[in-house]
């Protein structure tokens, strides 16, 4: 997230002045008395969207990179602001940007005894695949049903974490993916990145007429069960909060909210 630092013994006017320059890799900065007070970015997403951050000391100087960055891109243009800096939260409204939806991000231990995930069976019908164990075309075909129903729904713009892109049609990697399984297709999956002692759920999903059969806490007790074999003692996971379902799921596994963030758009 980008951040806006205030110095308490910096005078009023200064950003006033200010010049903001483009660069030619969607870069902006501001310089004032031939010295550099802040910088700008935009940043594009794997699905898309083109995300703003600022970093200055100076309130005149963000508001001159938002003016300014807000005119040479295109809409929709979206940031991301941790939900207990009201300040910036403010200063992006006066820029134009409005809440689109709220993500809480939770901490969930892996250990099954802390989860409960110890009694948490696949249904009689249903296998789960650790991660690296699932196929490719399979893999692609459930993800992408999933996106198509997501789609159909609150959109896949909602989800807090994108799949990258893969270039020229090449497969998705199956290490990162735990799948659940059953009538010779698959019906869910987890996308985990892993990275020495923590690790990151992005994606849990179940296809549609077969939810609220326990595959979700399935496909975790897989997945958490794993990395709490392999010394990982944690992960998060991000939830919009108008998720009720993964809320429960998470929460119900005992995980803890550690903070949240608001996801700010002009032009949707």
């Amino acid at each position: 997230m980008e951040s806006v630092h205030f110095s308490a013994g910096a005078p009023p006017t200064v950003g006033t002045h200010a010049v903001v320059t483009r660069g030619d890799d969607l870069q902006w900065r501001a310089v004032e008395n031939d010295q550099v007070i802040g910088h700008g970015e935009a940043s594009r997403r794997p699905d898309g969207r083109v995300f703003l951050s600022i970093d200055t000391w100076h309130s005149a100087v963000f508001d001159r990179l938002a003016t300014a960055m807000l005119a040479d891109l295109p809409s929709p243009l979206y940031t991301m602001v941790d939900e207990a800096d009201h300040d910036l939260t403010a200063r992006w409204e006066r820029a134009g940007l409005t809440v689109r939806r709220r993500e809480r991000e939770y901490l969930v231990a892996t250990d099954p005894l802390v989860t409960g995930l110890d009694t948490a069976p696949a249904p009689p019908d249903v296998t789960i695949l650790g991660l690296g164990a699932a196929r490719e075309p399979a893999l692609r075909e459930v993800y992408e049903s999933v996106r198509t129903e997501v789609d159909v729904g609150v959109g896949w713009d909602s989800m807090p974490v994108e799949v990258p892109a893969r270039p020229d049609g090449a497969p998705m990697d199956p290490s990162t993916f735990a799948v659940a399984e059953a009538a010779d297709r698959y019906v869910g999956l987890v996308r985990v990145v892993a990275r020495r002692r923590h690790a990151r759920i992005g994606l849990v999903a179940v296809r549609e007429g077969l939810r609220r059969r326990g595959i979700a806490r399935a496909m975790l007790a897989e997945v958490l069960g794993a990395l709490h074999r392999g010394g990982v003692e944690a992960a998060s996971a991000e939830v919009d909060e108008r998720n009720s379902a993964a809320t429960a799921l998470f929460e119900g596994i005992g995980a803890q909210r550690v903070s949240g963030a608001l996801e700010m758009v002009r032009g949707v």
